[in-house]
């Protein structure tokens, strides 16, 4: 199932029956400049004794590997939840820095999952294939929530908490609580910590938790997709409401890299929708890509709000590539009683850029490059319908 250039990272991976990862090989793959970067980055001894992020690292995964309920999973989960162990702390070394005397690494999952899905997307082939796209996600997921295990339970409502990360597995077959606590429990085995005993018992918490949450295995059975997303959204309702509909009508919003076919997309699937291109009306105002962007933003709202008006569904066509321009979004048109479905949009990195260059308003390969770097894609409670599409 996986491409070519995965191979390489593939054969490094543990498999049965000795379960070890091979630390040498992998420093030969493209995953080795990042793998150089951990052991150029210290931690603070406080919570990790042991050293550096690859000391740390190394120990991670062995403590995985001897875990049985890792060695039982199907080999394409275990390939995920091993790849996610190995580079769960990728981000620390864009992250670490001193503060009041100690070393912190506040984001880092964030950033090593932006990190690993640019990496994989460009440098490793996973991309344009709907079971790459699965996977890709599924290890950046655990790498995005592999810290929240151990402080699920200091959330309010922990079971609302689990079930929220849980519903991402409707996006993604390779991500879980299971697969997320297997990782917290691994993180936690693997360092050097007077809190180490602590620390292992809030994640074996934290998976009763989960499990009671009904939302371990799979994500949690809502009886509409009306609750499932007030729910999520930490709205004032129960789990198992069955809410009544009052939207009017459907909203859709794009998001995607550009060269990945939105507006072939839109004229296939949405011939006869309005559509508020935010690309169509910089050209109309004569604003450059690099330029102030805010009154072409406020001119797309305003012919958004016109759309509302009459309650007319239309397509928000921009490349909404992370969550505080798509909450932005969602917000105003939900607040015209509209519900949302937010469309993510892939194709395949070289076939990306071939569609760019073709286009008659080209995005230069670096810029294209930098907004990978940076894009999020939507999460399956972001609104009332999340889709990825492979274009």
């Amino acid at each position: 199932m996986y491409p070519k250039k995965f191979e390489c990272v593939l054969k490094c991976l543990p498999k049965p029956p000795e379960f070890a990862f091979d630390f040498d090989g992998l420093f030969k793959t493209p995953l080795g400049s990042i793998l150089k970067d951990m052991q150029k980055t210290p931690q603070n001894p406080a919570w990790h004794a042991e050293g550096d992020v690859w000391a740390h690292t190394k120990m991670v995964c062995r403590a995985l590997c001897e875990i049985s309920e890792f060695q039982t999973l199907p080999i394409d989960e275990r390939n995920a939840l091993a790849l996610a162990a190995l580079l769960h702390d990728a981000g620390k070394p864009l992250a670490t820095r001193e503060e009041n005397g100690e070393l912190v690494s506040p984001g880092h999952a964030l950033k090593g999952a932006n990190l690993t899905r640019a990496l994989l997307w460009r440098d490793l082939g996973l991309s344009g294939k709907k079971e790459y796209q699965s996977f890709r996600e599924g290890v950046c997921f655990l790498i995005r929530y592999h810290t929240q295990p151990a402080h699920i339970l200091e959330n309010a409502d922990p079971a609302r908490k689990a079930r929220k990360i849980a519903e991402n597995g409707s996006l993604s077959k390779y991500f879980s609580l299971k697969n997320l606590c297997l990782l917290a429990q691994a993180d936690e085995v693997g360092r050097i910590s007077p809190e180490k005993a602590e620390r292992i018992q809030n994640v074996e918490l934290a998976k009763a938790a989960c499990i009671e949450s009904g939302a371990y295995e799979s994500p949690y059975p809502f009886p509409s997709p009306v609750t499932k997303y007030a729910y999520l959204s930490g709205k004032n309702v129960w789990e198992d409401q069955n809410l009544f509909d009052d939207t009017w009508g459907e909203v859709i919003l794009l998001s995607g890299l550009p060269g990945t076919g939105k507006d072939t997309y839109i004229k296939k699937h949405f011939p006869n929708l309005p559509v508020v291109s935010l690309d169509d009306i910089r050209r109309e105002m004569g604003v450059k890509p690099g330029e102030n962007q805010g009154v072409v933003v406020q001119a797309a709202h305003e012919k958004a709000k016109e759309l509302l008006r009459k309650k007319q569904p239309f397509i928000w066509n921009a490349t909404s590539l992370i969550p505080a321009l798509r909450k932005t979004q969602v917000s105003l048109f939900e607040n015209y009683g509209a519900s949302v479905k937010i469309l993510f949009l892939e194709t395949e990195w070289a076939e990306n850029l071939k569609r760019d260059a073709e286009r008659k308003h080209t995005v230069s390969e670096k810029v294209i490059a930098d907004m990978l770097s940076r894009f999020i894609p939507p999460e399956a409670f972001e609104a009332r319908e999340v889709e990825w599409v492979i274009t």
